[in-house]
């Protein structure tokens, strides 16, 4: 943006310093004149020298003033210098972290995020707004290193099934004997996954762009309906479903909530142990959030690996993989919707195996009303 040039601020503090500086001078002049000066006689006074013998001339106050007038004029002069100067320097050591400031903000701008302010000193205004401007580098790196990291992911993710139904086409184009019927249902399961990957990412985008109508929610039937809808894969894989809790209103979308129910409970039956795994449901209210816990028997997981899941397309090469098994997009699309909803998500391994998923959202007023 064009803007018209104008004086710095550093020159906009010196001349305030020695506007100030000025200010109190003459305000300090004018209080001897006006508290001692105007009692000094205009006239001169006749002393009785039978009395008491003089001693000088005793002074009018027009000599007074001529006398007193260029000393003060000298006095305003030195003033103002010395406020220049001194406002001068002192403006600049006071700006000097904002220049700093302004040079980061400058290499960040020319795409450079991993530099960092780090400003010395205790603590002030300048030192807050530095410590805020690292923080949100810190965070656009890791922003800016996720969406990439993404978009390689993706790309990768999608070439793979358009690479497979290449190779079949042309092996059924160039192989007359081949089974039709074999390429054509490879194909089908092909094209299925793909068009899950790709609505699984129109989700996850428009989840994060946040770019949906609110409304009042009850969890608790939220998660009842995504527990029904999955029960026939549960009982295919031998799993079995506890669900309980309470009303837990809050506010946000219905379909991107089932969504996120829908993803936890599906990770839950498919990551489990097969033919004797259990899943437990649960919400339930606190103060001000309300929780959705989801947790699963399983296999052994540590700390390290469970805090990847959420990450897209990343599967724990320990866990249990069956034709269920999705995109990789499950947990990072609960991640985003959570974060929509202004929520948190925790990921806790359990001690017998599986883990133990919390999502805590703001509650909503109770009964649904606004």
């Amino acid at each position: 943006m064009a803007r018209a040039p104008g004086l710095s601020v550093r020159v906009k503090l010196t001349l305030s310093y020695a506007g100030f500086l000025m200010l109190a001078g003459a305000l300090l002049l004018a209080a001897v004149w006006a508290f001692l000066l105007r009692y000094v006689p205009d006239r001169a006074m006749l002393i009785n020298p039978d009395d008491q013998p003089t001693h000088g001339v005793f002074p009018i106050r027009s000599a007074l003033l001529g006398v007193f007038a260029p000393r003060a004029a000298a006095v305003l002069a030195f003033l103002l210098v010395f406020g220049l100067v001194g406002g001068w320097i002192l403006a600049g050591r006071m700006l000097a972290p904002l220049t700093r400031i302004t040079d980061a903000t400058r290499t960040a701008t020319n795409g450079s995020l991993s530099h960092r302010i780090r400003l010395p000193g205790r603590n002030d205004e300048f030192r807050e707004l530095a410590d805020a401007f690292d923080t949100m580098l810190a965070r656009l790196e890791a922003h800016v290193a996720e969406q990439q990291r993404f978009a390689a992911n993706a790309s990768h993710e999608l070439r793979t099934p358009l690479a497979i139904s290449k190779a079949l086409l042309d092996v059924a184009r160039t192989d007359p004997t081949c089974d039709t019927r074999e390429v054509i249902d490879r194909l089908h399961a092909v094209n299925t996954r793909a068009i899950d990957l790709t609505e699984a990412l129109l989700l996850l985008s428009r989840a994060d762009q946040r770019s949906f109508a609110r409304e009042h929610v009850d969890l608790s039937l939220v998660a009842e309906e995504a527990t029904e809808t999955l029960l026939p894969l549960a009982e295919k894989q031998g799993v079995t479903i506890e669900t309980c809790g309470d009303v837990t209103p809050v506010i946000g979308s219905p379909a991107l909530l089932l969504q996120l129910t829908t993803n936890l409970v599906h990770n839950a039956i498919v990551h489990n142990l097969s033919g004797r795994g259990t899943v437990r449901v649960d919400t339930s209210v606190r103060p001000d959030t309300v929780v959705l816990t989801v947790e699963n028997s399983g296999e052994k997981v540590t700390p390290e690996l469970a805090s990847t899941f959420t990450e897209p397309f990343r599967r724990g090469t320990e866990r249990v993989h069956t034709d269920h098994a999705g995109v990789g997009l499950g947990l990072a699309i609960v991640q985003t919707i959570t974060r929509a909803h202004d929520g948190t998500l925790t990921l806790t391994p359990r001690p017998a195996g599986g883990l133990r998923i919390t999502v805590e959202l703001p509650g909503g007023p109770a009964g649904g009303q606004p």
